[in-house]
């Protein structure tokens, strides 16, 4: 195996999230983990993340990490804000992975639906700026009836949002009924969905993230606080594509 891919035991399981440095070399004296079937030799010792196995087990996802999250209402996309954080649903451990394991954008605390989650800097970059043109579609209910002009306004390019001197990306929308509305954004504006009703004189009771591009929540039928681990190839194939029937 190419020294390329081996990495120093106690600073791969620090870096996925299992314990400290000092915790690993304990580990390793307790025999509780194995490199290629056999105990560590040593917490100093180059291996390949395949071939370890702590407490019998493999290692969580040690080349790479993203999941596809359905957001519940009331759950905080951070790390350290009070009451209940996205990160609550998954693994311990992988809220202390580095890179970060964070999410894609960020959905408010009163906004449900899709939410990419990795610990992949660039994918991250990637799904959120708006130069490569990733939709996200938007399901929201309103206080107040559509007044008929949104869906124009809207993909005019020239919606200005209340304290900012940049208007708004044009954006499109559907009209579902007298007050709701389908809207896919390509930016990522603080609250953006919420601000651009207010705009028009409107305000938003709910909001849910049904896509990113092609990828539909529906078509992943995960209930609210699931996730489904995917790989990253596999993400764009279905950013792009949707998933095929």
């Amino acid at each position: 195996m190419s020294n390329i891919c081996r990495e120093r035991l106690d600073r791969l399981l620090s870096r996925l999230g299992y314990g400290t440095r000092k915790q690993v070399a304990a580990w390793v004296r307790q025999g509780l983990i194995e490199v290629n079937g056999e105990p560590a030799v040593a917490a100093s010792q180059k291996v390949d993340p395949a071939c370890v196995c702590v407490n019998g087990e493999v290692l969580d996802f040690p080349y790479g990490l993203t999941v596809l999250y359905h957001k519940p209402v009331g759950a905080v996309c951070s790390h350290r804000e009070q009451g209940r954080l996205i990160y609550d649903d998954f693994p311990l451990r992988w809220s202390q992975r580095k890179p970060p394991f964070s999410s894609v954008g960020r959905l408010d605390k009163e906004t449900s639906g899709l939410l990419i989650v990795t610990d992949n800097g660039q994918l991250n970059h990637a799904l959120t700026s708006p130069k490569h043109g990733i939709g996200k579609t938007y399901r929201a209910r309103l206080a107040r009836p559509l007044r008929g002009d949104e869906i124009e306004l809207f993909a005019s390019g020239h919606l200005l949002l209340e304290g900012e001197q940049t208007p708004c990306l044009p954006a499109q929308a559907v009209r579902l009924g007298e007050y709701e509305m389908d809207i896919t954004v390509f930016e990522g504006r603080y609250h953006q969905i919420r601000r651009m009703f207010a705009a028009v004189g409107n305000h938003v009771e709910a909001l849910h993230r049904r896509a990113i591009g092609a990828l539909t929540l529906d078509a992943l039928a995960l209930a609210e606080g699931e996730f489904r681990v995917v790989d990253e190839t596999t993400l764009l194939t279905w950013i792009e594509h949707g998933i095929a029937a």
